[in-house]
């Protein structure tokens, strides 16, 4: 019987939808059409074949799960092919091939009950030996010549998006921390505008004239409450943020850094305003739970691609990779907290 709750004609006109505001800014519009176009088409072919197979007896979400891998490969080598230099009528034959590989290896996976992370590895593998050797056989006939063979062969678009998404993340880190410390020089000059204008009156109440020109921000309190936020950040974060500051500026705050006694210098409102500014790049501590860990993977897993996160664990034991396959569903697996914990981090700092 049908596969029952599987819209795939709506699901591809969704997956098409999604690929409209993805598509490279770079590309032209008849060529932003084809990758729309050919993804749709693979998208709702799949999703149909896999709807009537009566044989298979999918779950809604298999099907999704399916239907989903030769969307995203869909758009991934169309945008590779267009990018290599290969003319526009060899396209489809070689966007066919790729498509009828992942439908073959996704039902027989299916059939033969393999896990999803081991299905998603076999996909890749097959989908670039593919590709590949299709442009090889261009070659061959004397379609293409080396340079476009090597250009071709060097197509990557979806590392090209994870490096992006990477790229992406960093910058709002950096605009975070920037911000941060803008804002701690403000509360700064604030506080030292009042503590002077409090020190004026007090003193021409005793009829004490005051020279305000000394009442100016002090940097090198600004320097030393950033450097005591540092201390709490990973090094590669460090290192990012301190890139954006001069030499000398940089330099102060490593030295700040490594001051024994650095809390009892500042000033305690300084300490407490720059802290609150730079929350959105602090850790939290949690308590290691089994909930805050599926809590931490789900939200990473609604903000990241999976494959992504699957190229990240390309090379990691299978336990490793079937704890995390299993978090997809909210399930905790067996692992360890603290090990479970580790992950995550990890997962969280690097995808």
């Amino acid at each position: 019987m049908a596969v029952e709750g599987f819209d795939y004609k709506a699901f591809a006109e969704s997956m098409a939808e999604q690929a409209k505001e993805l598509v490279p800014a770079d590309l032209k519009d008849n060529e932003k059409a084809y990758i729309v176009k050919t993804l749709g088409n693979f998208t709702h072919l799949a999703g149909e074949a896999l709807y009537n197979d009566e044989q298979l007896n999918l779950t809604p979400e298999q099907a999704v799960f399916v239907t989903q891998i030769i969307a995203e490969w869909s758009f991934h080598k169309s945008i590779d092919l267009i990018h290599s230099g290969i003319l526009p009528q060899y396209w489809d034959g070689i966007m066919q091939k790729i498509a009828f590989t992942i439908f073959e290896i996704a039902k027989q996976a299916i059939i033969r009950n393999i896990p999803q992370e081991q299905l998603l590895q076999a996909v890749e593998v097959h989908v670039v030996k593919v590709y590949k050797e299709s442009i090889d056989e261009l070659q061959k006939k004397g379609v293409i010549d080396d340079e476009i063979k090597a250009r071709a062969e060097s197509q990557s678009n979806i590392d090209t998006m994870a490096q992006q998404a990477q790229a992406e993340q960093m910058r709002k880190q950096q605009e975070m921390a920037e911000q941060s410390v803008r804002n701690a020089e403000e509360s700064q000059r604030r506080r030292e505008e009042q503590r002077a204008k409090r020190d004026a009156e007090k003193s021409a109440a005793r009829g004490v004239k005051v020279d305000t020109s000394q009442m100016i921000t002090n940097k090198q309190m600004k320097l030393m409450s950033l450097a005591l936020v540092l201390k709490v950040l990973s090094q590669d974060k460090v290192t990012t943020i301190l890139n954006k500051f001069n030499s000398n500026d940089s330099l102060a705050i490593s030295q700040y850094m490594n001051m024994a006694n650095l809390e009892s210098q500042l000033d305690g409102d300084l300490i407490s305003d720059c802290l609150k500014d730079m929350r959105g790049v602090l850790p939290i501590k949690k308590v290691l739970t089994k909930e805050n860990i599926i809590s931490d993977l789900m939200t990473l897993y609604a903000t990241q691609s999976r494959d992504s996160i699957e190229r990240l664990l390309k090379k990691e034991r299978s336990l490793v990779k079937r704890f995390v396959t299993k978090a997809y569903d909210g399930e905790y697996g067996e692992m360890p907290l603290k090990v479970a914990g580790i992950i995550t981090e990890y997962l969280e700092e690097n995808v």
